[in-house]
């Protein structure tokens, strides 16, 4: 049974958290970003499914046509003459608990499906999931609205690896993005073995910063490195004497950091001059932001240079086992991507 608390629909984007839920917090464990992946779909005959996976809500480019009609930034069907609806398999970039769905129609107006369900699966391979019997409905048919964001609570304990999403009969949808919470079974990682502590693909996230003026903290942790100079933490010119800006991030696990990479890839003129680390352990009710925590150092402030991978090992202090780490940069600029590996606790 699937209890749906909220629904929201939004015609624009906003950055007013009043008006978003919650569960949007959560990392999206369909971003192509991410590793997501869309395997197959009935039809996609004037826009490729590949695009519901992709950053942002979609463009509109007036005049921007292709060999199949209007270009149309997300996944669009034919207008169906027989019997039946469209779908789309996708598979997450990482698996895990669904906390919540956005089904995002922007831009399609008269061509957006009127209804759209989704299903789930936990599955080892992507072979054959079109016949398989295990899918699992988490959202009942429900109603879509025109060149709107339509936010679904979901209330399901279990860890699923691939969706599939039902629209009705066809249509278009812009973006298709799945809240919720990294599974990874720690039980299968040794004692000895070195992991990323800091990706979100092992279930980190960017919790707290003072400032993503040009792009989001979340990028920071991304699989892979950046693609261009957008796709990292890039914070605002900051006059302020002595200024430092920072973001804390929750490890995957709690664990002894040995190694350290701070990669600038692609800021050149704006990367910062410098770097520290701090780490700490927090409960789970602990406020990031609470002054109170005891930081301890775990790299002390170290110089960066433009466009650059920089690897710290024996500067690394061994502070013991922790949680979070909170990074400085100084004064200001953009990191692409950070990288800490240790062994898990």
């Amino acid at each position: 049974m699937h209890l749906i608390q909220k629904i929201y629909s939004q015609k624009r984007m906003t950055t007013d958290t009043e008006n978003t839920p919650s569960f949007t917090k959560f990392i999206d464990l369909a971003s192509e970003r991410l590793g997501g992946k869309a395997l197959s779909c009935s039809d996609d005959f004037f826009a490729p499914m590949e695009n519901l996976l992709k950053p942002g809500r979609g463009i509109f480019i007036v005049d921007k046509y292709t060999e199949y009609g209007k270009w149309m930034d997300g996944w669009e069907s034919r207008r169906k003459r027989v019997p039946g609806h469209d779908w789309c398999i996708i598979k997450l970039g990482a698996s895990g608990r669904i906390r919540g769905l956005d089904i995002d129609t922007n831009h399609f107006l008269g061509n957006h499906p009127p209804f759209a369900s989704v299903e789930a699966i936990y599955a080892e391979k992507d072979t054959d999931l079109e016949n398989s019997t295990a899918w699992v409905e988490i959202l009942p048919k429900s109603p879509l609205n025109p060149g709107s964001q339509h936010f679904f609570d979901i209330q399901n304990e279990n860890v699923y690896s691939h969706l599939r999403l039902h629209i009705y009969p066809d249509g278009g949808v812009a973006r298709l993005k799945v809240y919720g919470e990294v599974f990874k079974n720690w039980d299968l990682v040794q004692k000895d073995e070195l992991v990323d502590l800091a990706s979100a693909a092992n279930g980190a996230k960017s919790v707290l910063c003072n400032d993503m003026f040009f792009s989001h903290m979340d990028n920071l942790i991304m699989p892979g490195r950046g693609v261009n100079m957008g796709d990292g933490w890039e914070t605002k010119r900051n006059r302020t004497p002595n200024n430092r800006d920072w973001v804390i991030v929750k490890l995957a696990r709690k664990g002894r950091v040995q190694k350290i990479r701070v990669d600038t890839a692609y800021f050149k003129g704006n990367y910062p001059d410098t770097c520290s680390i701090e780490g700490a352990v927090l409960d789970a009710n602990t406020d990031p932001g609470d002054n109170s925590i005891e930081w301890k150092s775990l790299l002390p402030q170290s110089k960066l240079q433009a466009d650059f991978e920089h690897d710290f090992e024996s500067t690394v202090n061994a502070i013991g086992a922790i949680t979070h780490v909170r990074l400085f940069i100084y004064p200001d600029g953009g990191i692409s991507r950070l990288r800490l590996w240790g062994l898990i606790d």
